[in-house]
């Protein structure tokens, strides 16, 4: 029985070790565009087109729900670099995290009075960097220093074991876009996202 709990207790560890060193993770600053300029340049064309549980592209602008500006810009990430996100069931039923006031400082770095409503996309296991986080700023006006400051306090770190390779903070109207990811899949939702601000 005791050789029994210790294998248990060996095989575990060894898998949490392995969990924690499974993608690379560097000291250094990240050499991806990391920027709060308003979106400005559309892209030429999306990565991919939006999957047939999300509005279609040409339907869904910025002034459409978070949930269907998340679909959007998530489908243009390539389904191989997609991981599994967080189900519904640990989100309220909801498809994505709604950011409140226990959860806003954690995915984004700023408070939730920062802002009227927000949502999050992350990865349902905590060893993949994956995080992309919607915020819709009080206002228009106030939403290039909500980006600004995201930018600043959000943490590329936030998980236990790995460090996202990118970080890009955009805005465009009163909408915010935060991009934790690998570096392709975060250029392809920001690519997504500068789509809509057309």
């Amino acid at each position: 029985m005791k050789k029994l709990a210790l294998s248990l207790a060996l095989i575990m560890a060894v898998a949490a070790f392995a969990g924690c060193s499974s993608a690379p993770s560097s000291s250094a600053p990240s050499s991806a565009p990391s920027s709060s300029a308003p979106a400005s340049e559309p892209a030429s064309e999306p990565a991919s087109e939006p999957s047939s549980e999300s509005a279609a592209a040409g339907d869904v602008t910025l002034s459409s729900s978070l949930s269907d500006i998340m679909d959007t810009v998530l489908a243009s990430v390539p389904e191989d670099q997609m991981p599994m996100l967080m189900p519904a069931d640990l989100n309220g039923g909801e498809k994505y995290t709604a950011l409140t006031e226990e959860n806003s400082e954690y995915n984004l770095g700023v408070t939730n009075d920062r802002y009227a409503e927000g949502i999050a996309a992350d990865a349902a296991m905590t060893s993949v960097p994956f995080s992309v986080c919607l915020v819709r700023a009080n206002s228009a006006e106030e939403a290039e220093q909500l980006a600004a400051d995201i930018e600043a306090n959000a943490d590329p770190r936030k998980w236990i074991c790995v460090e996202a390779e990118s970080k890009i903070v955009d805005y465009s109207g009163d909408v915010v876009i935060l991009i934790m990811t690998g570096a392709d899949s975060a250029e392809a939702i920001h690519a997504a996202f500068t789509a809509l601000a057309e």
